[in-house]
């Protein structure tokens, strides 16, 4: 099952959380030269990573909430959450109901 974009999917696997994240950063950033697989799940995404920076976070935790109605509070948390790919699909599957 394909979930539509600005949906959320409850049934999809890490994996396919994982690559659908990768396709929404590089729309949300509009990292033109990039694919979803030039993207390490684990690479950092802020410094010498993707080499994102601080209004680049802005765009990610707005992404957070508009594709998946999370609203991150605490910006410590924050640069936790957003550290990689694989550590913002970790977040997302916490904070979906069991």
């Amino acid at each position: 099952m394909k979930a539509k974009k600005g949906s959320i999917n409850l049934q999809q696997t890490m994996e396919e959380l994982k690559q659908q994240l990768k396709v929404q950063i590089i729309e949300a950033l509009n990292l033109q030269d990039t694919r979803p697989e030039d993207i390490d799940d684990n690479a950092p995404l802020f410094g010498e990573g993707l080499g994102l920076d601080s209004i680049d976070s802005l765009e990610l935790m707005v992404l957070l909430e508009r594709y998946y109605k999370i609203k991150v509070e605490d910006p410590r948390e924050g640069r936790k959450i957003l550290q990689s790919v694989q550590s913002m699909a970790e977040f997302i599957q916490s904070k979906q109901p069991a």
